[in-house]
């Protein structure tokens, strides 16, 4: 019960963290993997899961928030969405590569959502860049090569 507690907490901080909410998710994957009591691979197929559907809920939001944008209680402020919208409009769907980044990286996967991108793009793009981070942290943490 308490390894399916701890997959739980780490999918529910890694959805969070995508979110617009303010969360981390780094440092509840790095605890699980240094204690050594469950699977790197699992762990990162958990936390890539959760922030991947995370991404996928900013989507859905910015294919609809877009005509709130100007109301005090829209959840991003207006110059991180215009930062977001300036790189999504240089580099398009693979600005999607650079949604694992703090502070850029959420607001991109909503604009992706108020400029249409194909759910499909979106999702492989975003995939690339989650598991690509928790990859790299874990690799980071653990010293495999």
């Amino acid at each position: 019960m308490a390894d399916l507690l701890a997959y739980l907490g780490l999918f529910a901080s890694a959805l969070g963290a995508a979110t617009i909410m303010p969360m981390q998710s780094e440092a509840v994957l790095v605890g699980l993997v240094v204690s050594a009591k469950f699977s790197t691979f699992g762990l990162i197929l958990v936390a890539s899961l959760g922030n991947v559907l995370g991404a996928f809920a900013n989507w859905l939001l910015g294919r609809g928030i877009e005509r709130f944008r100007d109301r005090p209680w829209f959840p991003i402020k207006p110059a991180a969405l215009e930062r977001a919208q300036a790189w999504y409009q240089r580099f398009g769907k693979w600005s999607l590569l650079g949604s694992w980044l703090p502070v850029v990286g959420d607001p991109i996967t909503l604009v992706a959502g108020v400029l249409r991108e194909p759910l499909p793009t979106f999702l492989a793009l975003v995939t690339i860049a989650k598991v690509g981070r928790y990859l790299g942290l874990a690799v980071a943490t653990t010293g495999l090569t």
